[in-house]
């Protein structure tokens, strides 16, 4: 295939043509169980999931499918026989830009789950052409780069023309009585996208099932001949522009519609292509629900819920109430925040403006949940739960309301939301709540980024944890085998060794393996207190300098963190962290006993070099506002000492390891909102008592 496709022999050949020619023979190995799996489906009429996601933070996948495939050690074997190293080939592959944060990790952590536990399930989102930014520091600050990772293509998609749909935005709808008991709606002047599907390979771990992640491309339709020139430049460039970018600045009206348009974008698309795919096993529409799950992953995708009644109600002319019954019993929400200005709000002019049959739908499920829910409940109740509200839609309403279960993402995360943040909610749909706490893939986490721990615990344990992980609780029997605890600290040093020339190679700071090797890796927000972290190093290094021969085993503390680009306070944390980090890698006077160690651009693939090498993991989220979390599992897994307030999923894995094995400290949630009632809490009384930052 190097010959057949790039002219030229393994001698002559790069890095770059090897690794895209290994990807190509990867995607033809994996086509047949492909296209087996879309037929058993369809076949057997299973019921199929469509996680619907902003997001999907993926990771280079080169060594992912072969693990997933089970020939991973075959494959490195084959190219070392070659004189090629599979280590080499990794690097080409870039990190794609499909995702940000936790949100986007935890989908895909997800649909790699699903397609190992063989569940039917296909991930939804949006090709983003730049992902979300490249992050370069440039004398501390945050600079955002455009992240051009499609440059040389990716080699694991398949571009699917033949199922493309069009989505419509602006124009006017009129309905018209169709004479036979529904209403047929109109468009005029309406501007049509034609939405792209890239389909790539999800494939589950030794068992042959290979799902799907469909992401769309936002394309001009084709054109007549007399369309003008100019014209047509203009409206591409207003069209691609849909699937450029992650988040687009949303600091001004533009930006607000394109992140709208965005949504409903991946929305319209994947609901059509649901729907057309679910006719091929010839079943009336009545039975969607029986048949179709999907899910919707933070208000994102919200607008699936009026969608999809636009499908039911407009081409397949159902009536309002079998269509709304058939649309509650599709969905699901996951909601994944307490914090209220994360709880997307539109401005209903806006979506009149830009989706003006939508609102239609959107303003009627308002005024019947209104009237129908006033039989049961008081008006303030239904008032304060109403879609539509001062002139905005509320998009986690919506996604309440229109679905069947909503979800927490770790059980305080859920009590809080049934107890307070969404209580009018649980009061009206007791029965829809319940928790699915977040979770990570073992064998991207441990098996991929640490490959000298996996070797150790087969050689223990066997290998049956790669699908079933709490056989790792088998562990527990070497925890007096001095023999196996040497094995362990050796590849912690190992990890800590190679991540140590990594930040040399790199960064040009030599850093002490033999030091501790304290991690915070997650987005830069004010709740999550990197700000915390940084007053600890001070303090810390303010000691040093009053006593400079102290006893103070040495420490490296290592960031990992990008800021949104319009969120002012993040940015300059990231400067500060940078000028502290400036300060003290050069002060002799430390002996260095200190260092600070801030990574630029932090994704999965730096993720999986300091996860393995990690001492102490970082989880100090002011307690209530850390949904979840998932940084705390992967660090954990692989043998980090857990630094934590009761937040999040740390309640639970306090549960799991038992108190012995997690660092406590800070606030509970009652505490914290006992502050919050009384206002009783006050920052800088606390900063006066700490002598060090107060002392001349």
């Amino acid at each position: 295939m190097l010959t057949e496709v790039y002219s030229m022999g393994l001698k002559e050949s790069e890095a770059t043509e090897q690794f895209f020619t290994l990807g190509n023979l990867i995607r033809s190995y994996v086509a047949k169980n492909w296209s087996r799996t879309n037929q058993a489906y369809i076949e057997k009429g299973k019921k199929q999931v469509y996680y619907f996601s902003m997001e999907f933070l993926l990771g280079r996948m080169l060594k992912s499918n072969l693990l997933n495939l089970g020939i991973l050690e075959t494959v490195r074997d084959g190219l070392s026989d070659l004189g090629i190293d599979l280590e080499a080939l990794v690097q080409i592959e870039p990190d794609p830009g499909l995702g940000n944060g936790g949100l986007g990790r935890l989908a895909a952590c997800f649909i790699d789950s699903m397609a190992t536990s063989e569940i039917p399930a296909h991930g939804n989102g949006i090709r983003y052409k730049y992902g979300l930014f490249k992050q370069k520091f440039v004398n501390g600050y945050q600079v955002e780069l455009p992240e051009n990772w499609l440059q040389n293509g990716n080699v694991w998609e398949t571009r699917k023309m033949h199922a493309a749909v069009t989505v419509r935005f602006y124009g006017h709808v009129w309905l018209e009585h169709s004479g036979k008991g529904y209403l047929v709606p109109h468009y005029e002047d309406a501007q049509e996208v034609l939405a792209v599907p890239y389909d790539s390979a999800v494939i589950g771990f030794n068992n042959e099932i290979v799902n799907t992640l469909r992401l769309w491309s936002a394309e001009v339709p084709p054109q007549d001949e007399s369309t003008d020139y100019w014209s047509f430049i203009h409206q591409r460039n207003e069209i691609e522009s849909i699937s450029e970018v992650l988040y687009p600045d949303d600091s001004n009206y533009e930006g607000r519609l394109l992140r709208l348009k965005q949504e409903y974008f991946f929305v319209s698309a994947g609901v059509q292509s649901i729907i057309r795919h679910y006719k091929k096993m010839h079943l009336g529409i009545e039975h969607l629900a029986e048949k179709v799950a999907i899910h919707i992953n933070d208000t994102h995708p919200a607008l699936c819920i009026p969608e999809l009644m636009r499908i039911l109600l407009d081409e397949e002319h159902m009536d309002w109430e079998h269509a709304w019954h058939l649309t509650i019993n599709t969905m699901s929400y996951t909601n994944h925040t307490i914090m209220t200005e994360a709880m997307e709000k539109w401005p209903i002019e806006m979506i009149q403006t830009l989706l003006p049959r939508i609102v239609q739908i959107i303003c009627e499920i308002d005024r019947r949940y209104v009237m129908e829910m006033g039989r049961l409940f008081d008006t303030d109740l239904i008032q304060s739960t109403r879609i539509v509200e001062g002139g905005h839609v509320r998009m986690a309403h919506m996604a309440i309301i229109g679905s069947h279960s909503i979800n927490g993402v770790a059980q305080l995360h859920t009590n809080i939301l049934k107890e307070k943040v969404l209580h009018p909610f649980y009061l009206i749909y007791p029965s829809k709540f319940n928790n699915k706490t977040n979770g990570i893939t073992q064998r991207r986490w441990l098996m991929l980024a640490n490959e000298p721990l996996r070797h150790l615990i087969d050689r223990k344990i066997g290998n049956e944890w790669a699908t079933m992980p709490t056989e790792l609780k088998m562990l527990k029997a070497f925890r007096e085998d001095k023999r196996t605890l040497q094995e362990l600290a050796e590849v912690k040093r190992q990890n800590k060794v190679r991540f140590a020339r990594f930040v040399e190679e790199s960064m040009g700071l030599e850093i002490n393996p033999e030091a501790i090797f304290d991690v915070q890796i997650k987005r830069l927000h004010a709740y999550k207190r990197q700000l915390l972290n940084l007053l600890h190093i001070l303090s810390l290094y303010f000691k040093l300098k009053e006593h400079p021969e102290a006893d103070l085993h040495p420490r490296v503390f290592i960031f990992g963190a990008k800021a949104a680009p319009s969120y002012t306070y993040a940015k300059q944390i990231i400067k500060l962290i940078n000028s502290v980090a400036e300060l003290i890698n050069h002060d002799p006077d430390i002996h260095d006993k200190l260092k600070l160690v801030f990574v630029e651009n932090y994704g999965v693939s730096l993720a999986e070099r300091i996860i393995p090498a990690a001492d102490v993991s970082e989880q100090i989220s002011l307690a209530s506002k850390e949904a979840s979390g998932t940084s705390n599992m992967k660090l954990m897994l692989n043998g980090a000492v857990t630094l934590a307030t009761l937040d999040g999923a740390n309640v639970e894995i306090r549960e799991h390891v038992g108190e012995d094995n997690i660092v406590l400290f800070g606030l509970r949630t009652d505490e914290v909102y006992h502050y919050y009632k009384d206002g009783t809490y006050h920052a800088h009384d606390y900063y006066e008592k700490i002598k060090c930052f107060t002392a001349s």
